[in-house]
């Protein structure tokens, strides 16, 4: 169904049960490492911290090198920003809908953050299945989706 190559920086920070990016390895969805691997380098790295926003404009760049997600606890997430990722972007404002963050601006986990960049650049289709595996993961894109369609 899908060919774009989708990885999680994950640095084992949060409950191994509830971990978002675990979960989708588990389907063959994402690709996870610990330490930033030669696949990831082009990529475009989802970073809060990102001058430019994500946008359909790079639909490019996202076929040819893909999308990765850093997985680590937000009390860490400053520390990811010496991350060496030549195309970093961050996300428009979206509201969490994941259990642990239900309802907080922006601090969303991997799997949303994830669909939300598919979704933006026009792969609807692979963000909404990556989102089928989780419960409450349609109402995400209810809950955000005018966040999603304004770029």
């Amino acid at each position: 169904m899908n060919k774009i190559k989708i990885f999680a920086l994950h640095f084992n920070e949060c409950d191994p049960v509830k971990c978002t990016s675990l979960k989708l390895k588990k389907f063959g969805l994402v690709t996870t490492s610990n330490i930033v691997i030669n696949k990831m380098k082009n990529s475009i790295l989802l970073d809060p911290f990102a001058e430019k926003i994500l946008s359909e404009k790079d639909i490019k760049l996202v076929i040819k090198y893909g999308i990765t997600v850093i997985d680590c606890s937000w009390k860490n997430i400053l520390n990811t920003t010496t991350l060496k990722f030549k195309n970093k972007r961050k996300l428009p404002p979206l509201i969490a809908t994941n259990p642990v963050n239900y309802g907080k601006w922006e601090k969303l986990s991997s799997v949303e953050a994830l669909a939300a960049a598919l979704y933006i650049i026009g792969f609807k289709p692979f963000a909404k299945l990556l989102l089928s595996k989780f419960s409450w993961g349609t109402e995400f894109l209810k809950l955000n989706f005018e966040g999603l369609t304004k770029n």
